[in-house]
């Protein structure tokens, strides 16, 4: 049984409370180990250990200097990647195939690509003056300072980089609050960061939950500079009232009931794999899945049977198990929720097309977090299923007519994340997609990107943009020098 310490100021360090809660696997419900939850002393040395970091080693490094630390820091991630993979596998239940090829890849590349993007050149502008002399005005970035990091259960190794990453790289220091579903990848990263000589206080873990816990503590610190959170719209309500105090810079990215449009004119083979994927990867646990599917009438009845076929060849296993590609759903208590819109569904009028229910596992996984991918027709477009974020293998599959009448249908909804249109038609596809009222749209493709790319949300979705130079605009302060020539 494996003990989660928190990670301050380069030691792994235990709650002055005793407070501890139990980690499981969400294969079997299996106990991992316990994990210390920090108290507001904790909080309070790992936000002050970072602020110090920030006037010492770290903060006399060249740009040059912590590039190439990011880039170790990638290297040894990709050396120790079976615990990585281990730990990743262990905390969400998805299978090795998975996490393999994703999670661990592109949570090592996070610091290779940001530490990259710091390359660049800022701005710079030649300006006339008066006396015919003329001025020079550069951009400079600095560091914000310290950073809190409130990342997710879903990807939790990628994810964390995708914002640890870029905040190293523009010379910040961190407090990471990991999701206490899963703290393995995060304390492990502690013992990364010591073998590539990050100075201590740089990155520091602190444990727990939300509310009156690590969360609550650390989004309401005084020295805390920024907050990144990816994770629910009601939490990010609640930090970006917590971060109004001090007029402290946040960047969310929240909810989604993201939609699939499926025109007649698509490669149907390609439309109905990318909404499998979209719909069903990593147990239907993706902000940028697709809950919502709408196909145009004349291949409804086709594209909807081949998306049961597909969904009948789904292998729901163990994470060792190579033939699987479906895990779990995070936790039990994740998939009371989701069962309880499988129930609802049901009282809203669905028709069940496949799924619906808890599958028998057998003796040895009965007790894990296991659930049917599930999919749905005949609902009407205001019942709660269809307008609510359910954050599970499921989508419901519905006609339409008109070009016109998607559109609306798509953008009918609080959120605001992300869309994937199937059309062989290029001009309809760049018509459909700019009139789409969402941060990222996909043509007959999903979840490909590009790291220099901008990522966020609109409406309820999120605030602010990270990827690229987006990044780096909300991890840096821009200082304009003025030179008078």
């Amino acid at each position: 049984m494996k003990e989660f310490k928190h990670f301050i100021n380069g030691e792994y360090v235990s709650s002055a409370s005793g407070k501890l809660f139990e980690n499981r696997c969400p294969v079997d419900n299996s106990l991992i180990g316990k994990v210390h939850e920090a108290g507001e002393a904790e909080v309070d040395t790992a936000v002050r250990a970072a602020k110090a970091a920030l006037k010492g080693p770290w903060g006399k490094m060249t740009q040059k200097q912590r590039s190439t630390m990011l880039h170790r820091i990638a290297d040894r991630i990709s050396e120790r990647f079976d615990e990585f993979l281990d730990a990743e596998c262990l905390d969400t239940g998805k299978p090795r195939s998975m996490a393999s090829h994703i999670d661990i890849p592109r949570g090592a590349a996070n610091f290779k690509e940001f530490a990259d993007s710091m390359s660049h050149p800022t701005e710079g502008f030649r300006m006339d003056t008066p006396d015919g002399a003329g001025a020079l005005n550069v951009g400079h970035r600095t560091p914000k300072g310290v950073i809190a990091v409130i990342s997710p259960w879903n990807l939790p190794l990628l994810l964390m980089t995708f914002k640890v990453g870029p905040a190293l790289a523009c010379g910040n220091t961190v407090v990471v609050k990991p999701s206490e579903e899963t703290p393995a990848t995060a304390t492990l990263l502690g013992e990364v960061m010591n073998e590539c000589g990050v100075p201590p206080g740089v990155f520091n873990v602190v444990h727990g939950f939300g509310p009156d816990s690590a969360g609550a503590f650390l989004t309401t610190h005084p020295l805390v500079d920024a907050i990144t959170f990816t994770g629910e719209t009601r939490t990010g309500e609640v930090i970006m009232k917590a971060a109004s105090v001090g007029l402290r810079n946040v960047s969310m990215e929240c909810g989604g009931k993201n939609p699939g449009i499926v025109f007649a004119d698509c490669d149907l083979e390609k439309a109905v794999e990318g909404t499998m994927r979209s719909a069903f990867v990593n147990c239907g646990q993706v902000c940028l899945g697709t809950e919502r599917v709408y196909v145009e009438r004349s291949i409804f009845d086709q594209f909807l049977a081949r998306m049961k076929e597909e969904v009948a060849k789904l292998k729901l296993g163990r994470p060792e198990d190579p033939e699987a590609n479906f895990g779990p759903l995070v936790s039990l208590e994740h998939r009371d929720k989701v069962k309880s819109y499988y129930d609802l569904a049901l009282e809203e009028g669905a028709t069940v097309e496949i799924g619906g229910g808890i599958p028998d596992m057998g003796a040895e996984l009965n007790e894990g977090a296991w659930i049917e991918p599930t999919i749905w027709t005949g609902l009407a477009d205001d019942a709660r299923v269809v307008r609510e974020e359910i954050f599970g293998p499921c989508c419901h599959i519905r006609p339409f007519d008109s070009e016109d009448e998607v559109i609306a249908l798509a953008n009918d909804t609080n959120y605001g994340l992300a869309c994937a249109i199937w059309t062989e038609n290029s001009a309809r596809a760049i018509r459909v997609a700019e009139q789409m009222e969402v941060g990222l749209a996909w043509v007959n493709s999903w979840f490909l990107r590009d790291l220099r790319t901008s990522f966020g949300g609109a409406k309820h979705s999120g605030l602010g943009r990270e990827g690229g130079v987006h990044g780096l605009e909300f991890y840096s302060e821009t200082k304009n020098i003025c030179i008078k020539l």
